[in-house]
């Protein structure tokens, strides 16, 4: 049995977040009310490349489910807090 590629993963979250960043891409082309720069786009490919990365070493290195669960957990809500800010200010 063959061990898979360390980067298996890592191209596997990059893979996701080129299809998550077509999203408003096809949008932009169908609708004037999506109107997203280059800017937007690299902050947005950061944020989730983060996120992804930092999920993928959640689940390789803590081993209790419990605190992985709470690590993604977070780790996901602190995305949808900073992409809620940078999208409408909703701490300002």
């Amino acid at each position: 049995m063959q061990s898979s590629s360390p980067l298996k993963p890592l191209l596997t979250v990059a893979a996701v977040t080129a299809f998550l960043l077509l999203i408003p891409l096809t949008a932009m082309q169908f609708t004037t009310e999506v109107r997203w720069g280059p800017g937007d786009f690299l902050v947005a490919a950061c944020l989730l490349l983060i996120t992804g990365i930092g999920i993928v070493l959640a689940a390789r290195h803590v081993k209790r489910t419990t605190y992985r669960v709470a690590l993604v957990g977070t780790l996901v809500v602190a995305l949808l807090l900073v992409w809620a800010e940078l999208a409408v200010g909703i701490f300002t």
